[in-house]
């Protein structure tokens, strides 16, 4: 058998191998397109034709939006667009960030207002490029859709005139009749998954449909992720809840400390349950290059469904409670010393856990302790205390004012008070920090023992107020709080099958290759049969002579390369002198 093939260095389109005008039959169902990919159409005029109208301009604009071009450039927009939303605070998600930027920033907050980067995921322009997209991917899809629908429907067409003008060709000389070969070819192909029919004196046979299909999919995956984020952007709720050990949260906007959720969110649509913070459990190296890691953060919660049945959990980082559409996300830990103070009868006027604020991985803490009410001055006016606390769960420091935690757990804890009596502020209307103290309108104490006006504290220990003001108690107990995010988001789901979806068709569109086969046997002038064999491929692939020569090697097994005919009458002539 003698085989030949030739390749080329540069992308084999069907219109290079079918364009002859002299051999159209064969060759234009060659051409037939091997994508579904639209093909923009060309205009027929001279320069300076007549003017389009308004049809022929809205048909135009179509075109150019339905292009998968147009398309990869609105995508990378909605990505660049996407950039400031997360470089620049955005209101729906922190405003008293966005204030503070505001504030540092007094020059870039009246262009930033005018351009919405503060609101970038809800703004005009963003709005605009992500229906863009959307229209464009939908337009450019369903038509692709119908044009491979009408392909799998169809058959593969006919072998062209002139095979050896395909990228892989070989060809051979049997004894066998060409209807069996063709037969043959016919067997061979359809055992290899080709779809394959007879045509004429040849066999047609194509494969590699799941190509297109995956392109397809990959395109109606980004459809399909781009309905999720926008269902989770108007559907979403999300809060925060700060709970100390032994209290609890219901899940109503009333007890959330913050709250965010999409313009299409109910307040009646939030999950109906409860839960209490039982304990909370923390451990940490205690050695090493890695002293103070945590190895155990989790918290031990009872909650209560619709049913009214208690429940018991366990919520860990990156494992929350899952509660009907709800999830339950540990995201923060900290401390809460117990403190009781007294008035200068001793008069209980606040006793309770107060919450302090890390601000280092060593949980040094800092925040304040407020008595609002049932505190009266020697004169027995009502005034207000407030006392500033820095608290450190394991003591380290050196000379006066200084003090630090060197470890994360309770080994020694202390901590520092500076208290402060008059008006909180809490009374003019204004939201406040309940983790700062406002002293603008209060008046600092002056006490004995430490700097003069603030004291260290062990627990058990009493700060003296002067003048018999009263006292305050760094109590024994000291609990542990943790922090919550409450979050619904009914896009997750929808999201994640998209992104699968999209892998798996990319995956598809990228490894699959599109190609035909063609077999013709036809007698030859001396009887024998002439078998030629090509295959066209939608790109260069040196793959596509590979399978075409075992596809040839396999169609042997019926037909049989023939002697040359010299060497024929070379046997001929043996024989004779034999």
């Amino acid at each position: 058998m003698s085989k030949t093939e030739s390749m080329g260095n540069t992308e084999t389109t069907d219109a290079d191998h079918t364009a002859d005008a002299d051999h159209a039959t064969g060759d234009e169902a060659a051409g037939a397109a091997l994508s579904t990919a639209p093909q923009e159409e060309s205009g027929t005029g001279s320069v300076g034709g007549p003017a389009l109208g308004i049809v022929g301009w809205i048909r135009w604009f179509w075109r150019q939006l339905t292009s998968m071009r147009v398309a990869l450039i609105l995508l990378f927009l909605l990505s660049v667009g996407a950039v400031p939303g997360s470089l620049i605070p955005q209101s729906d998600a922190d405003e008293m960030k966005v204030a503070d930027f505001k504030a540092a920033h007094e020059t870039l907050t009246p262009l930033y207002e005018k351009l919405q980067l503060f609101d970038v995921y809800s703004s005009v322009w963003f709005s605009a490029i992500y229906i863009l997209l959307f229209v464009s991917l939908i337009g450019c899809i369903v038509p692709r859709t119908w044009q491979f629908v009408g392909q799998l429907r169809g058959l593969p067409p006919g072998a062209p005139k002139r095979l050896t003008r395909l990228p892989a060709y070989t060809t051979w000389r049997t004894e066998a009749d060409p209807e069996q070969v063709r037969e043959a070819a016919l067997t061979v192909l359809k055992g290899r998954r080709f779809r394959a029919r007879a045509a004429d004196d040849a066999v047609a046979a194509e494969k590699g449909y799941l190509r297109e299909a995956g392109n397809l999919l990959f395109h109606i995956a980004l459809i399909v992720m781009l309905v999720a984020f926008a269902w989770g952007q108007l559907f979403k709720s999300e809060g925060g809840k700060l709970i100390v050990e032994g209290d609890g949260f219901s899940n109503t906007l009333t007890q959330y400390d913050d709250f965010r959720s999409g313009s299409q969110f109910g307040i009646d649509e939030l999950e109906p349950f409860s839960f209490t913070l039982d304990s909370f459990t923390g451990t940490y190296e205690t050695s090493g290059p890695q002293l103070g890691t945590p190895r155990t953060f989790e918290a031990a919660v009872t909650y209560v469904q619709s049913d009214g049945k208690d429940r018991k959990a366990i919520v860990r980082v990156n494992e929350p409670l899952k509660v009907g559409d709800s999830k339950v996300y540990l995201i923060a830990h900290g401390y809460a010393p117990v403190v009781t103070v007294r008035d200068r009868g001793g008069k209980v006027v606040f006793k309770g856990a107060v919450p302090l604020l890390p601000i280092d991985n060593n949980i040094t803490s800092t925040g304040a302790i407020k008595v609002m009410d049932g505190y009266r001055n020697k004169e027995g006016e009502k005034k207000q205390l407030g006392f500033k606390a820095f608290f450190v769960p394991t003591f380290a420091g050196a000379g006066e004012g200084t003090m630090f935690s060197q470890f994360p757990a309770l080994v020694d804890p202390v901590m520092a008070l500076t208290g402060y009596h008059g008006s909180l502020g809490v009374d003019a209307g204004l939201p406040q920090n309940v983790y700062q103290l406002d002293t603008t309108k209060m008046e600092q104490f002056k006490v004995e023992g430490g700097t003069g006006v603030a004291q260290r504290l062990v627990p058990g220990q009493t700060m003296t107020l002067p003048d018999g003001a009263g006292s305050i108690t760094f109590e024994k107990e000291i609990k542990e709080w943790a922090s919550f995010q409450i979050s619904q988001q009914p896009g997750n789901g929808l999201a994640l099958a998209g992104a699968l979806a999209a892998i798996a068709g990319l995956t598809g569109s990228l490894f699959i290759q599109r190609r035909r086969i063609w077999v013709r046997a036809v007698r030859g002038e001396d009887g024998v049969t002439v078998v030629e064999m090509a295959g066209l491929g939608r790109s260069e692939s040196a793959k596509l002579p590979e399978e075409l020569a075992d596809l040839a090697v396999a169609l042997t097994a019926t037909a049989p390369p023939a002697p040359e005919p010299a060497e024929a009458e070379a046997e001929a002539s043996e024989g004779v002198e034999k």
